[in-house]
Order: C-alpha cells, then sequence, then structure tokens
C-alpha cells in the first residue's frame, strides 16, 4: 500500500503521480516484468499482487492520490450523517470502520472539496447498505423473495413521485421509517444541490438498472439455481461500480454532456471500467461471500458452480476476464484522446481513477481482509 504518512491533494495530470507511486507501491504490491508485454508502456497501469500473493496479479491503474487526513475527515462526516439517517451508533461506526470515505478520496483525486466528496460517500455508503440489509447479506435480514418491493420503494425513495392525494401520506410514512431509505434520499438531495437535474437521472437511471440485477439474483436464490457464468456476468455488467463512476463529473465539478455520456465508444468504456472494478470486489469477497449460509452471487463462484473447477482455478479465471476488461479499455481511452472535448478527457481520465483507487481500497479495506469484523 502507499505510504500512509504521505498526503496530497493537488491533481496532477495524466500518468504523473501515478508514475510516482510506482517507486511507492510495497504490500499492496506491484509486479512488472518482461513476461508481461505492455509493461512500461503507460505509466498508470501495472500489475499488482492482491490478497495473499498466491493468484495471477491483477493489471490495474495505479491510484493518483492518497490523502489520509481528507480521507478521514469524511469518514467523520459519514458516519454523522449516518446515525442522522437512522442507523445505530454500531452500524454508523461500521461504516466508518469499512472507510468508504477512504474510497471516495481515492476514486476521485480530482476532487479536494469535502461537500462533493460527501456526495459519492453518502450515495455509495446507501448503495452498500442496501445490497447488505436488502440483497446480499441473510445475517443481516436480506430475504430474495421480499427484495423486489422494498428496491420498489427504494426508487421512490431516490426520485421522488408527484403527490397522489391520501396514497402519498402512506408512501411518505414508508419512506421515513426505513433507514436505508431515508439514506438514499438524504444522498440524492445532497447530489442535487451540486450537480444538474440530467447528472441526478443520470444517477437513478444506473441505480435502477442496478436493482433489476440485483432482482435477478434474488430470483436464483429464491429457485435454488446456480445461473451460468455467462448469465451471471450479463446481471453483473449493470450491478457493478459504473453506477458510482456516474459520478465522476459531478465530484469534478462539470458537467459531461449526454451525448457523449451515452455515446456507444464512451458508454462501453465505462461499462468497462466499472465491470472490471466491480470484478476486484467479487475476488477480494470470496472469502466472505462463502461465509453466507446463502452466498450472494459473485464472478468467482458462478465460474467454480458452472466448470466444476475448484475456487483457485475460477480465480485465474476472473482474474484474466478483468486484465482484459482493463486492457480494453486502455485500448478506447486511447481511440478516444481525438475528440477535441476537454469534458471528456477528464471523464475518461476519471473512470480511469476510479479503477486505480478502487483496487488500492479494496486491497487495504478492513471490509475485505479476512479477519475483518465489519
Amino acid at each position: 500500500m502507499p505510504d500512509p504518512h504521505h498526503t496530497t491533494s493537488t491533481f496532477t495530470g495524466l500518468g504523473t503521480s501515478a508514475a510516482r507511486f510506482a517507486a511507492r507501491l510495497g504490500g499492496g504490491g506491484l509486479e512488472l516484468g518482461s513476461h508481461h508485454p505492455e509493461a512500461g508502456h503507460d505509466p498508470a497501469y501495472a500489475y499488482r499482487r492482491w490478497g495473499g500473493g498466491t493468484a495471477s496479479p491483477l493489471y490495474c491503474p495505479l491510484p493518483e492520490r492518497v490523502d489520509d487526513a481528507l480521507a478521514e475527515e469524511v469518514d467523520r462526516r459519514l458516519v454523522a450523517w449516518a446515525e442522522g439517517c437512522g442507523f445505530s451508533e454500531e452500524e454508523a461506526a461500521q461504516l466508518g470502520r469499512a472507510e468508504f470515505g477512504r474510497l471516495v478520496v481515492l476514486a476521485h483525486p480530482d476532487c479536494d472539496d469535502l461537500e462533493r466528496l460527501l456526495i459519492s460517500a453518502r450515495l455509495n455508503a446507501a448503495w452498500w447498505a442496501a445490497d447488505d440489509l436488502y440483497a446480499d447479506d441473510t445475517a443481516l435480514g436480506a430475504v430474495p423473495a421480499e427484495l423486489p418491493q422494498r428496491l420498489a420503494l427504494a426508487m421512490a425513495a431516490m426520485d421522488p413521485l408527484p403527490g397522489a392525494g391520501e396514497f402519498t401520506r402512506d408512501l411518505d410514512e414508508a419512506l421515513r421509517a426505513d433507514r436505508v431509505l431515508v439514506a438514499l434520499r438524504s444522498g440524492m438531495e445532497h447530489l442535487a444541490d451540486h450537480g444538474t437535474p440530467a447528472q441526478c437521472q443520470r444517477v437513478c437511471h444506473s441505480t435502477f438498472t442496478m436493482f433489476v440485477s440485483w432482482t435477478a439474483y434474488a430470483a436464483w436464490k429464491h429457485k435454488g439455481v446456480q445461473p451460468p457464468a455467462w448469465e451471471y456476468l450479463a446481471a453483473r455488467q449493470h450491478d457493478s461500480f459504473y453506477t458510482s463512476m456516474t459520478l465522476v463529473d459531478v465530484l469534478g465539478g462539470y458537467e459531461l454532456p449526454a451525448n457523449l455520456f451515452y455515446e456507444p465508444r464512451v458508454r462501453s468504456a465505462a461499462i468497462q471500467a466499472g465491470t472490471a472494478a466491480v470484478l476486484v470486489n467479487d475476488l477480494f469477497s470470496v472469502t466472505k461471500d462463502l461465509a453466507d449460509e446463502n452466498p450472494p452471487g459473485n464472478m468467482v463462484l458462478q465460474v467454480a458452480a458452472d466448470r466444476g473447477c475448484s475456487v483457485e482455478e475460477a480465480t485465474e479465471v476472473t482474474v484474466d476476464l478483468h486484465n482484459g476488461l482493463v486492457r480494453d479499455f486502455q485500448a478506447t481511452h486511447r481511440t478516444l484522446r481525438t475528440v477535441a472535448s476537454p469534458q471528456l478527457q477528464r471523464f475518461m481520465h476519471g473512470l480511469r481513477a476510479w479503477m486505480g483507487g478502487g483496487f488500492e481500497w479494496h486491497s487495504t479495506s478492513p471490509r475485505y481482509r479476512t479477519d475483518a469484523t465489519t
């Protein structure tokens, strides 16, 4: 991991701070060598050791900023916000220990503004809470059969509906009674204070698409079936860190126009980046997911079940898939450098930075240590 005493809040441009980090990386691991033909071609990328170091390394961007003081302040404010949303003191403390504030500081190196960083911190924490409490963790009360109705209310919390007379009163009472729904609404209200209506609806659209994938997982669990890995991956590509990445320009203080955001090459690159980042999550989550009496979807576990192979072999397949997606993103990024849009160039850089920061967070977060209590 990077030197914990190093802090900087300066956005230093394409690849420059990443190159400096290459000499600083220790425990998280940097593995470059002649057997990797890409090595040295782009100083913003490297092969990184991960987990216990027994699996093949992950090819991903290097983190561009580590600022522990800024991350700690975001986490402190996030804990206070969670308590205000109705999470218990212990639940809020768990959010703090998971270091979601550190995630957004790592993932958005072009943002120093605490209020903007809290947009991403709050929404990511709310999404994770919904995922854990509604969808994934049976020990925390997740019930597959109840997921669709819970997500229908989550959509109403995020995208407030027009008044419907007496029926709105009951809806509002339900939205106020659930801490996850309060957090989702609060996160969106904070986003609306800093983003445009188009950016807000973009976030809603990507979140609701993600929710559809969650219902697919729930249906598989409810039926007791294992989908083939290709079908799981199709759902997983819409349930990825792409949703978090829709905030890249909001935190950066600019707006990527809709016709560029949804331009096919840009959207493809963003989905590649989001999927690669969520495969990192799957890889780091294997031990935690196996401990669940009703394990959530995980690409490693789906490949193992689909192919009848060991978890170790499925891990290698998933690592290879991840690395291919990152190389595809890298290639698309190169082709888009010719587009004369400063907003697009900054956005693509932001997607790359998110992948690098996301890996660094997963490799150091207590949430993904096998001895973690969060």
